[in-house]
């Protein structure tokens, strides 16, 4: 996935820069993104804040992590079964 040019502090700035009143067109025309960009970041990170964020990527990393370490503990686990059937 790419990566945003924009970081989740201003993402959220965004997101509170609208919901302060400002026109969602004219937070977009500020930002230079377009509306369904807007509307998709803020249903991922509205009503966080800079701290929420942060915790979520941590866990999202840490979760990465994890799916990465099952995956080569379940190979190496057919790699093994394959083996042993083998002799």
């Amino acid at each position: 996935m790419r990566k945003s040019r924009f970081s989740e502090a201003q993402i959220i700035g965004m997101i509170k820069e609208q919901e302060a009143g400002v026109s969602t067109a004219d937070v977009c025309r500020k930002h230079g993104l377009s509306q369904g960009t807007f509307y998709k970041f803020k249903s991922q990170y509205g009503g966080m804040e800079v701290s929420d964020a942060a915790k979520l990527r941590a866990v999202t990393d840490e979760n990465a992590k994890l799916k990465r370490l099952l995956a080569d503990t379940m190979l190496d686990n057919v790699v093994l079964k394959y083996l042993l059937g083998k002799n």
